[in-house]
């Protein structure tokens, strides 16, 4: 089976669905021109990032009755989406999110359930933390989404590996920090690091997919990438600059890669929940 993924390195603009929304459905065009099935955009996509004070203007619900969510569930109905937005509960708190949209309707929304307070970020302060990691499942096969600092720790790609993911769709707005010796951001040299490493360890297909532009001081670098379950990496998208990444994925591959290395088959997750319960005793 053959999987044609897209990944949208998009500049938002703050605070301005409308404006965000139009560029969305520009890229949708671009990408079906391309014959994209699936076709994933950065974190907060929809609202832009450093949102502070704005969040509870910019919410909006995965629902055919929501003024701009209505035209990415028409969307859907020709290839699969994962857009990022401001989620508001029954209760009125606020989340960063991604909603997997699919046929005309949200297959499922991922709530970030690590917000980053060190540094340059204050997402604690405006946001409320998500509770779950779960996989669902698509039209090609079983899927996990996380949302940038989710994928810094080591469990959230464990527990979608081990809820049956085989592709994994990383979504961020990972503003330029630091310089290696050999001239790349170091934050772009980590999450390229580690999506390699989560591929290769889980035997999967990792794709992230990062914003770019300038908002409020800070730069973010794009650069999306895919790699396949053996850690090999088969498209990235430019560094600073607005790009559609489009790659075809032979999803027998993970067929290929098991056989030969069974990682999942040889996994003790029943010794891991044991330890873990001894940790947490303690």
């Amino acid at each position: 089976m053959k999987l044609n993924l897209a990944l949208a390195q998009i500049a938002t603009k703050l605070g301005d669905v409308e404006s965000n929304l139009e560029k969305h459905l520009e890229f949708i065009k671009q990408a079906k021109a391309q014959k994209a099935d699936l076709l994933v955009f950065p974190e907060l996509s929809l609202t832009g990032y450093v949102l502070q004070d704005l969040v509870a203007s910019v919410a909006h619900t995965p629902t055919e009755d929501d003024p701009v969510f209505k035209h990415l569930l028409q969307a859907s109905n020709d290839l699969d989406l994962v857009v990022g937005f401001v989620d508001e509960d029954s209760r009125h708190r606020f989340y960063i999110a991604s909603a997997y949209l699919s046929g005309g309707r949200a297959v499922h929304v991922h709530h970030k359930v690590y917000l980053p307070t060190y540094g340059l970020f204050d997402e604690g302060r405006f946001f409320a933390w998500g509770d779950a990691v779960r996989a669902f499942d698509t039209r090609f096969g079983r899927v996990g989404m996380l949302i940038c600092e989710d994928f810094w720790h080591a469990s959230p790609p464990y527990l979608l590996w081990l809820d049956g993911a085989d592709i994994m769709l990383f979504s961020s707005a990972s503003p330029g920090r630091g310089l290696t010796d050999k001239e790349k951001l170091e934050s772009a040299r980590w999450v390229e690091r580690v999506s390699k490493a989560y591929a290769s360890m889980f035997t999967s297909f990792v794709a992230h997919c990062n914003r770019v532009g300038f908002e409020d001081g800070l730069l973010f670098w794009g650069g999306a990438t895919i790699n396949d379950p053996n850690g090999e990496l088969l498209a990235q998208g430019p560094y600073f600059e607005e790009a559609l990444t489009v790659c075809e994925l032979d999803l027998n591959q993970l067929r290929r890669t098991r056989a030969r290395l069974p990682l999942l088959r040889d996994e003790r997750t029943n010794l891991t929940v044991a330890e873990l319960q001894r940790i947490l005793q303690k």
